[in-house]
């Protein structure tokens, strides 16, 4: 049990052999280039609570294992403070920090059985035999790997392995538990078994989580609250709830939510005092929540980008005030129907079901068939030019 405080905490790689600052006109890259070196994580500001599930997300590349590596001792901070239980541990050794690290890897000894490698950092620290016995039976029974514990790691699936690596973890009952992507080498039926396995975990034993993952899947289901990151820098911090109903910026807006959100060129239109959003020949009112977001903030009347999901488009049964769109291909997915479309030279994604409020079927649209489009005001995401949600 754990609280950490990240202030500030910054990563930059030095320039290696001739590798150097891109000159003006060269290409650069997506992190930020210094004479310094490559800032791989740039101000990373967190104040996790004692028994808080905290999960680092984003796409490859955006710092996130590097953040939990610095966190961990494995990776000198260049920058920032890192405090855990209000004392300061930049230059503590990652022997020292109270921390276990599950890896992506498995990283088992295939020559020592499930008892052996679960018990092995406890012989390091030349602990009891009986308190090792203890603790390796308590964590084989929580996580049900006790009739593995003879076994060595080649006889045994991959989600029981990464159960050993978690279990071996857990023995040493740690201040701390990271995970960097525990589950991305499993199938898609294993790493579903495997998430419900965490969030059971979480519930028995009392430590502190972070969690570092690619798959948002993963981030909405564990997390208390959620990092999202791009190139370094944090885009939002909130509960999986917030970062989906209210997301701060376009990046966020797309990267959360399966399919990914509509994205549309609108207008943000103010008559009256009243807001409403125009795009394609469909004109919708604001709900009052979003009128009274924009009007506290005195937003006003201009081109936005306007975000509407999936699954809150709405088929209209007349062509009036709706937007159009060409069924490109339909998915049939059981209860569901995933039409992808086109309305105006932009992609479109509409999830409807394949039966409705009364029981009946939905009508099937082939390719090439149009549909007529609308979505309600309390659903729409309004962000302006330079990408930022404008209710916040």
């Amino acid at each position: 049990m754990a609280t950490l405080q990240l202030k500030g905490i910054t990563k930059i790689y030095p320039h290696s052999g001739r590798q150097q600052k891109p000159k003006k006109g060269e290409k650069k890259t997506s992190l930020q280039v210094t004479d310094q070196g490559v800032v791989a994580v740039q101000k990373f500001d967190l104040d996790i609570a004692d028994k808080e599930f905290i999960v680092l997300v984003g796409p490859s590349g955006c710092g996130k294992s590097t953040t939990l590596r610095m966190v961990a001792g494995l990776e000198e901070i260049s920058g920032g403070e890192l405090y855990i239980d209000g004392k300061l541990v930049n230059d503590v050794e990652p022997k020292d920090r109270d921390i276990a690290m599950v890896f992506q890897s498995y990283a088992l000894y295939p020559h020592m059985t499930v008892y052996e490698n679960m018990a092995f950092p406890l012989k390091l620290r030349k602990m009891d035999k009986a308190e090792i016995d203890r603790r390796v039976k308590g964590a084989a029974e929580t996580l049900d790997i006790t009739h593995y514990l003879d076994r060595k790691p080649k006889a045994l699936s991959g989600g029981q392995r990464q159960r050993v690596a978690i279990g071996r973890a857990i023995v040493r009952e740690p201040k701390v538990l990271l995970m960097d992507e525990p589950l991305s080498n499993l199938d898609a039926k294993l790493r579903n078994q495997m998430r419900a396995e965490i969030i059971k975990l979480r519930q028995k034993i009392d430590t502190t989580f972070i969690y570092v993952t690619h798959d948002q899947t993963e981030a909405m289901t564990l997390g208390d609250r959620i990092v999202i990151m791009k190139d370094g820098f944090i885009q939002q911090i909130g509960t999986p709830q917030e970062v989906f109903d209210h997301p701060a910026n376009l990046f966020v807006a797309g990267f959360i939510g399966m399919p990914q959100m509509n994205l549309f060129d609108a207008d943000l239109l103010l008559e009256g005092g009243k807001y409403a959003v125009s795009t394609g020949g469909c004109t919708v009112a604001l709900s009052e929540e979003k009128q009274q977001n924009l009007a506290r903030k005195k937003v006003p009347a201009q081109k936005i980008t306007l975000g509407v999901r999936p699954s809150h488009m709405i088929l209209a049964k007349t062509e009036a005030n709706t937007l159009s769109a060409t069924v490109e291909v339909s998915e049939m997915m059981g209860s569901e129907v995933h039409f992808h479309a086109n309305a105006g030279g932009k992609d479109v994604v509409v999830i409807v079901p394949t039966i409705d409020l009364n029981g009946t079927h939905v009508a099937s649209f082939r390719t090439g068939d149009q549909l007529h489009l609308t979505f309600n005001g309390n659903v729409c995401h309004v962000f302006d030019q330079a990408g930022r949600n404008l209710e916040f």
